[in-house]
């Protein structure tokens, strides 16, 4: 039997368990190589590799999801607020999105990975950098006009109710 035929025998539930489950498998696995680099050779060099790892594979993901939705050319950020939903880890983080006029900002409240680092007495991962390199991509994989800027991230913490926060807005020079 094919696997997808298997998928068949589960429930519409059971599905979005299994969803939710690899979802927090991913995530895993990204957390598992990056405390290994950071382990063997430092905060530093995990992050270059942090950093090479989400600019590709963001990429990747939003033209995943960009055709997955069947999205146009310029989807604008209405759509890009359709695909951030459907982003890996949107099932397994407690995230918003608020569109409004001009502006698309999108929020997580609670970070699984912060959350895990906290309880193994780990310090805090400096997501932003890397953050912005993969909140940016997706935006612009998403609608090349889109450009993204961090209203709070790790360690530079603007806004204590959130994990993280980021502002998408259509950038002029680029409209079609």
């Amino acid at each position: 039997m094919q696997t997808r035929d298997k998928l068949l025998q589960y429930s519409k539930e059971e599905l979005i368990d299994l969803i939710e489950l690899y979802a927090k498998d991913s995530l895993a696995l990204d957390g598992v190589w990056f405390q290994s680099v950071e382990k063997k050779d430092g905060m530093d060099a995990a992050i270059a590799h942090d950093a090479n790892a989400w600019e590709r594979f963001t990429f990747a993901e939003a033209q995943r999801i960009k055709r997955f939705l069947g999205l146009p050319e310029h989807p604008g950020l209405a759509g890009l607020e359709q695909a951030l939903q459907l982003r890996f880890m949107a099932h397994i983080v407690e995230a918003e999105t608020a569109l409004e006029d001009d502006r698309l900002v999108y929020t997580i409240r609670v970070c699984r990975v912060q959350a895990a680092r906290e309880r193994k007495g780990m310090p805090y991962h400096p997501c932003g950098p890397v953050g912005l390199l993969e909140y940016a991509g997706f935006g612009r994989a998403i609608d090349d006009r889109i450009s993204c800027r961090c209203l709070s991230c790790y360690p530079d913490v603007k806004d204590e109710t959130c994990a993280c926060s980021w502002e998408y807005r259509l950038t002029e020079n680029n409209e079609k």
